[in-house]
């Protein structure tokens, strides 16, 4: 990413992804999954995952996703793909991470304090 003063930001090892955008809520899902040698299609994997926990926390972001790849030191992307509600991975992915999550949360123990 290119910012007008000339200066850019790009992937590293220590900072794998660059996120754009609305972030507080999908940032954590990011920060525990990416790293620099995550595949391609496990990061796209993830980044949706993020953005669902992003839509499900606020209103104002919402479908359709417009999913691009380009690879470094590529002119032209890999994948252009347009997500619409009701798409059928999309929402076989929300429901398995939804489910993931519960069963997840129920199998940690309960805290030893209190009553």
């Amino acid at each position: 990413m290119i910012y007008r003063a000339g200066n850019f930001i790009e992937a590293t090892e220590d900072t794998p992804y660059l996120q754009i955008g609305e972030h507080k809520y999908g940032k954590p899902i990011l920060d525990r999954a990416i790293t620099f040698g995550t595949v391609m299609e496990d990061a796209i994997k993830i980044g949706l995952i993020s953005m669902d926990s992003t839509m499900r926390s606020n209103l104002g972001v919402g479908m359709p996703i417009d999913l691009i790849t380009v690879r470094r030191d590529e002119v032209k992307h890999d994948i252009h793909y347009r997500i619409e509600p009701g798409e059928p991975y999309y929402h076989d992915l929300r429901e398995r991470w939804s489910a993931a999550l519960r069963k997840a949360h129920q199998n940690i123990p309960r805290p030893p304090y209190g009553g």
